[in-house]
């Protein structure tokens, strides 16, 4: 107890109320004490930095009446002011939505704590109140949000592209499962709605005409369905025109649909309650192929530019399939010319009727190695061949047609020899003149009465 004393002695007796000065100015925080009154008593510098007020000009200031705004002053609902009422109970207060008004008149957001003055302290009976600026966190916070809100948009825009992204794929997949053009239309139409219209019409350019070939519409049973040869609905006007002017190399149309007048038939666009349409082109370079044609009723929201683009990225994937499948039946088209032409004719033998038939190995290509052959031979005798090089294309065909035009010459040179000979010096010219990579043939020589002399393969 004697050390006690003597450091109590040895201490400056006013260390500690230095202390709580410094603390009470240095503090983060806006500081000050009210008497019993409401009056200020003391404050810290930055109470008075963000009250606005000069150094010493807030003591004596009675805090509620100038401090606090009046209901419906600065817009804000005036801080509670039982505040005096609970510290002369003894107990704490708090709040996180008060305002203060500056020396200038403006409010200032607070979030704030009181608390009663301790008993016994040089001040008497009082309060001391601490707050702190708000407006700042709220900013951040509101900064924060809308941070929040604009990542929210570019995910939700993302997700969107994603999903677009997808479909055009799926689009672009259906349109590659199948060369029939038809049934590709049909199955596009019916992806086109209702992602992008109620009703998806398309048109094919047929020489000097057009044929309507694909239409969907997002509720059943809506659109005709020709029974018997029943003609179709007539086509609306406006949309007539939009056509005719798409195939004659104009671009995108946008129509609005006024109804018909009273007592004409009901068109189409009537039938499927069309308000608005995108007509588009289905053009690739300067070929017209057809036309999309998307329609919307008034239930649903109208066209944007993003609708329009869309829908003229959808019709230019359509004639880029649409030209694939032109390319791939003109080149079927020469395939089969090209096959006709190496496949020799059969001969007009009397009493004996010839028939052949050719099934391509590979169906692409309607081309191949295989081939079958027949000639007559000096003595009447008629040589039957069936062969095959390796291959399925172009260059077997030609192969092919290289080594039946060595064959027969080789029988009709030495139309005494037996199928076995002809095809051993076949053999041995194929293989010092490489005419195919892998053959193989079958000789069979038919005598005019009818009976196969002899049977030969290599």
């Amino acid at each position: 107890m004697d050390r006690h004393l003597e450091k109590d002695a040895a201490s400056p007796p006013d260390a500690g109320q230095e202390l709580r000065a410094a603390l009470f100015e240095a503090a983060g925080a806006g500081m000050y004490a009210v008497d019993t009154e409401g009056l200020v008593t003391a404050c810290n510098p930055w109470a008075e930095r963000l009250l606005g007020y000069a150094p010493g000009t807030l003591i004596g200031v009675d805090a509620h009446r100038i401090l606090h705004p009046a209901p419906g002053e600065s817009g804000e609902a005036p801080a509670p002011h039982p505040i005096l009422t609970d510290i002369a109970q003894g107990r704490r207060a708090s709040g996180d939505g008060a305002v203060l008004l500056r020396a200038d008149g403006s409010a200032l957001q607070v979030a704030w704590s009181a608390a009663p003055l301790p008993p016994g302290n040089e001040s008497g009976e009082g309060a001391v109140v601490v707050f702190h600026d708000v407006s700042a966190e709220r900013e951040r916070a509101g900064r924060r949000a809308e941070r929040y809100a604009h990542s929210e948009t570019l995910r939700a825009k993302a997700e969107f592209d994603l999903a677009e992204i997808a479909w055009l794929r799926e689009l672009t997949l259906a349109m590659a499962s199948t060369l029939d053009a038809d049934q590709t239309l049909e199955r596009l139409a019916r992806l086109l709605v209702p992602r992008l219209a109620d009703t998806a019409l398309i048109d094919l350019a047929e020489g000097r005409t057009r044929r309507r070939t694909a239409a969907a519409h997002h509720a059943p049973d809506i659109l005709p369905q020709p029974v018997g040869g029943a003609p179709a609905p007539p086509e609306h006007p406006a949309h007539a025109r939009a056509l005719s002017r798409v195939f004659q190399g104009a671009g995108t149309q946008h129509l609005t649909i006024d109804p018909p007048p009273a007592g004409t038939p009901a068109d189409l666009f009537t039938l499927v309650e069309a308000k608005e349409a995108l007509v588009v082109p289905l053009r690739l370079r300067a070929t017209t192929f057809g036309a999309l044609t998307l329609t919307r009723a008034p239930a649903s929201p109208p066209f944007n530019e993003a609708d329009r683009i869309l829908a003229e990225e959808v019709a230019r994937r359509t004639a880029l399939g649409l030209e694939n499948t032109r390319l791939h039946a003109a080149q079927a088209d020469i395939a089969a010319a090209l096959q006709r032409a190496l496949l020799a004719g059969l001969p007009d033998v009397p009493d004996l009727e010839l028939a052949a038939h050719y099934q391509p190995a590979q169906h692409t290509a309607e081309v191949g190695g295989d081939w079958y052959d027949a000639f007559l031979l000096d003595d009447g005798d008629l040589a039957l061949v069936i062969g095959d090089v390796t291959g399925h294309d172009i260059q077997a065909a030609s192969r092919m047609s290289e080594l039946r035009n060595m064959l027969r010459a080789l029988a009709v040179d030495r139309p005494d020899e037996d199928p076995g000979q002809i095809l051993r010096r076949l053999d041995t010219a194929q293989a010092r003149l490489t005419l195919a990579d892998s053959a193989t043939a079958v000789l069979a020589r038919l005598r005019p009465d009818g009976v196969v002399s002899t049977i030969s393969e290599f």
